[in-house]
């Protein structure tokens, strides 16, 4: 069974492939994203809005969102609004 987040916008990432939810602003999280964007695996999930979290999975990917990180870990807490979605209903 495969659980999902709400990022934002009508976005959703997998729960499982987060390893960090960040701060944009500092500069080693800049790197990252400058890295992430050179190599291709930059995904903006901002829609247009400004960058205030910058989500790391464990492939690599940097994930940006307009959402702040407090808001996004909130999300992640029991009772938040996690998605279940089993592999029949894909």
């Amino acid at each position: 069974m495969n659980r999902f987040i709400n990022i934002g916008f009508g976005n959703i990432i997998a729960l499982d492939r987060i390893v960090a939810v960040v701060n944009p602003d500092a500069s080693p999280v800049k790197r990252m994203i400058q890295e992430a964007r050179k190599n291709g695996k930059l995904v903006d999930a901002t829609c247009g809005r400004k960058t205030r979290a910058a989500i790391v999975t464990d492939s690599d990917h940097i994930i940006l969102a307009a959402n702040q990180p407090e808001t996004i870990a909130s999300r992640l807490s029991p009772g938040s609004d996690i998605r279940e979605v089993s592999e029949n209903n894909v």
